[in-house]
């Protein structure tokens, strides 16, 4: 079992949107860079012009449990920031777990090496 912590300072988003390897999904975008410790952080991101805070909570939710379920397919050490789109609001669980996948596959740096 991985341990992963959340990102919370502002400073290490915008380091991670200048200097992490980013890759488009149709529901997302994931951001990532190594870090120096044995863990990854976990950051989200969905925009307050997006929708009310009810719709962006369950976004959290989604993008969350996703993560949760697929941990072990993410590299250890690494910083991710998962940046909501506006096509996530109303999407279905399944929809963004398959965006995630399809972002992890595509994003060499966030894929654990077999």
């Amino acid at each position: 079992m991985k341990h992963t912590i959340s990102l919370k300072e502002n400073h290490e988003f915008r380091r991670l949107y200048y200097r992490g390897v980013s890759t488009a999904g149709r529901h997302l975008v994931l951001y990532c860079r190594k870090n120096k410790r044995g863990y990854n952080r976990l950051g989200l991101t969905v925009s307050a012009k997006m929708a009310g805070a009810v719709q962006r909570n369950r976004i959290k939710r989604l993008l969350r449990e996703a993560y949760r379920l697929h941990e072990d397919e993410f590299a250890t050490g690494v910083d991710l920031v998962l940046v909501a789109r506006s096509r996530a609001v109303g999407a279905t669980y399944w929809e963004i777990e398959k965006s995630l996948l399809r972002a992890l596959r595509e994003n060499k740096a966030a894929a654990a090496q077999p």
